[in-house]
């Protein structure tokens, strides 16, 4: 037979009052509106005063906390302050339910939605949806809540299908779409078009020239960074990345290359660089240039060219840029560029340049029989091959102008006009074709292939273009210099001097 024995207690109750008082359930209320409209803002002052009033009629349940995000998407949790400290406030244990409006108002991704109110439920923390009436606690409130958070986020899959087709529909329109918080010379008007920032524009044009004038990425970055001109994004210093997208940026020729980027997971907002994936869309003339396009196309020729700077061995050279006859002297021997350097001679550090071949020859393998050239030797064969040019100059100005006209040549314009003519009714063509999702690789490939050759086209006159400017920086040079130079100076070499054999 059991045993039972009494443990009396040991609490004196209070006179008077004969039962413990409940405590009252704490209620937290979540509101969120999808944008920053007028209309989406009245609905956001709503819920807020929807659930002021809603909790107050609850006699049991007090008020801890309305928490509001107001235009931030409901895709993902990342950028949702207010809900995340929601969700700390009920781990921290200051809230004993949560009341929302709807399960697409509380989350549109069904595994973070999920994620969330099971966390909630470890706490005992049920999650109430007014209109699906749904309680998270419930038996069967797990599997309504996965039913219906599924429709919740193929309704915003559906809605992001649908803003995507309207952004191509604009690109096919050719109507550009630039942010310009981190797009340096342009600002946008009331309309959104792109107007030019003439402050930025000056540092747009500064960065392009001097580039053509033989700078690095890293010495333009380091003037930049020395009068205090801050980057699009408000950073001080520089990156030659940075740079050198500004220089390859088509837009500051008035032109727009749209869809680089496309969205491949509508939940987190992952972009990636358009391979081909999607459709791209060239938009010429679409707003005011701020860089010429020769001098656009001569930047590029000139990217080109610094990056395929190689020796003779076939290894790459770094361009640096720091003196004006770095990557144009090069050995007659083994055909590998000449390098600074330094002799110690006498305790006294002098300047002189040296095959890279027989720099490295140890690790090459090679044996150069090239010859070491003091700096002050060099600077003066360029000084008597100048003052050469000096006095013969009037015999060999009209020959030198004959000649260039001769290589340059009329412009490719009216050959560049008639591609663009056939280019834009195979356009035509193709959105014909798009819209009734009929097959068109045949007129893609034609039209790659007529930007291929309009490239080409413009590619070729920006280098008579090229030519052109230099026999007027040459013809200039002549005609203002009477008497012959005296010394070497580095702009002067930078002028007129293409390459150097030693």
């Amino acid at each position: 037979m059991a045993t039972v024995m009494m443990i009396p207690a040991t609490v004196k109750r209070r006179p008077g009052r004969e039962t413990e008082e409940v405590p009252k359930t704490r209620v937290a209320a979540y509101c969120r509106v999808s944008t920053d409209t007028e209309e989406q803002a009245t609905s956001y002052e709503a819920q807020i005063g929807h659930y002021t009033d809603y909790i107050s009629k609850h006699p049991d349940w007090e008020l801890a906390g309305i928490y509001a995000d107001d235009g931030i998407s409901g895709t993902n949790t990342k950028k949702r302050e207010e809900f995340n400290r929601l969700i700390e406030d009920c781990m921290a244990g200051q809230v004993d339910l949560v009341v929302t409006k709807s399960i697409s108002r509380f989350a549109r991704n069904t595994l973070e939605c999920l994620k969330y109110i099971r966390e909630l439920k470890d706490k005992n923390i049920p999650v109430f949806f007014e209109k699906e009436n749904i309680n998270s606690m419930d038996a069967k409130g797990e599997v309504m809540l996965t039913i219906m958070a599924s429709l919740a986020q193929q309704e915003s899959q559906s809605l992001s299908q649908n803003v995507r087709l309207g952004i191509q529909y604009r690109y096919q329109q050719g109507k550009v779409q630039v942010c310009t918080n981190r797009f340096l010379g342009y600002d946008k008007d009331e309309e959104g078009n792109l107007v030019i920032n003439p402050e930025e524009a000056k540092v747009v044009k500064r960065i392009y020239r001097e580039f053509l004038e033989g700078k690095s990425y890293y010495a333009i970055g380091q003037g930049l960074t020395a009068d205090g001109i801050k980057t699009a994004a408000g950073n001080d210093f520089w990156l030659a990345s940075t740079l050198r997208k500004i220089l390859m940026n088509e837009k500051y020729i008035g032109d727009a290359l749209l869809q680089k980027t496309i969205t491949t997971d509508f939940l987190t907002k992952k972009r990636v660089k358009n391979t081909g994936i999607v459709p791209q869309y060239y938009v010429e003339n679409s707003h005011e240039a701020i860089i010429p396009r020769h001098l656009f196309m001569l930047v590029q020729e000139e990217i080109v060219r610094r990056a395929r700077i190689s020796t003779g061995t076939g290894r790459r050279s770094v361009y640096s840029g720091k003196y004006a006859l770095s990557s144009i002297v090069y050995c007659a021997h083994c055909g590998d560029v000449y390098q600074r350097t330094q002799w110690l001679l006498k305790g006294e550090r002098v300047p002189v340049w040296r095959c890279v071949s027989r720099l490295l020859h140890h690790k090459l393998g090679t044996d150069c029989p090239s010859r070491t050239i003091y700096e002050k030797d060099l600077h003066a064969a360029v000084v008597q091959a100048v003052n050469q040019l000096i006095g013969q100059k009037e015999d060999f100005l009209p020959a030198f102008k004959a000649n260039v006209e001769k290589i340059v040549g009329c412009s490719n314009s009216v050959k560049i006009a008639a591609l663009d003519e056939k280019m834009l009714g195979i356009q035509k063509e193709l959105l014909k074709k798009a819209g009734a999702k009929q097959d068109y690789d045949d007129l893609t490939d034609q039209i790659d292939a007529i930007r291929e050759e309009k490239q080409r086209l413009l590619l070729e006159d920006a280098e008579k273009e090229g030519v052109r400017q230099q026999m007027k920086v040459i013809e200039d040079f002549l005609d203002g210099q009477q008497e012959a130079v005296e010394e070497y100076d580095e702009a002067l070499g930078r002028k007129l001097i293409e390459k150097i054999t030693v």
